[in-house]
């Protein structure tokens, strides 16, 4: 039941962000005494680029663990435990033209249109609760994200590698 507030409804849990000292390791103990096995679909941002997420799963890639190597040579903002959820298209596009709305990004500042991420695979808001408590907003329906909210209201979003390094990613996995 909602008691007021927004209509919107945050969506499926997608991953949780676990720091690690060595990815590989880990997944070794995950797969080992839990079951979990690496998500082919997202290899890409464990091999694409530097201190991009593993993603592995026990149930298919439903839900997933993203384990981050623990450095201060990563590329995005510091990362710290958070969790992920999901969308779909017209939930996150509807969520993302309400902004700002009274959530906050990773900064404390108003979470706002321009704090898009494009992750190549999926778009992203990274925001966080009142208590600091950190949150990933996702949507995989990257191509019609891309042209209904992106391209149709020119949206300037952030990147955090070079899109030539997913091209060529891409690239080299169809040859």
């Amino acid at each position: 039941m909602q008691t007021g507030g927004s209509a919107f409804r945050m969506g499926r849990l997608d991953h949780v962000h676990i720091r690690v000292p060595d990815r590989a390791e880990a997944a070794r103990w995950y797969a080992e005494h839990l079951g979990f096995e690496p998500v082919a679909a997202y290899d890409f941002w464990a091999t694409g680029f530097e201190g991009g997420p593993l993603q592995i799963s026990a149930d298919g890639g439903r839900t997933m663990l993203a384990l981050f190597e623990a450095s201060e040579g990563h590329p995005m903002v510091c990362q710290q435990t958070g969790v992920a959820f999901s969308v779909d298209a017209d939930s996150f596009m509807s969520f993302a033209r309400s902004l700002p709305c009274g959530i906050h990004n990773a900064r404390g500042e108003p979470l706002v249109l321009t704090d898009l991420v494009d992750f190549d695979m999926c778009w992203a808001f990274d925001l966080v609760d009142p208590w600091g408590n950190q949150y990933e907003l996702n949507c995989y329906d990257y191509e019609r994200v891309r042209a209904e909210l992106v391209e149709a209201d020119a949206v300037e979003v952030v990147r955090y590698w070079p899109r030539q390094l997913y091209d060529a990613y891409r690239e080299a996995a169809s040859s």
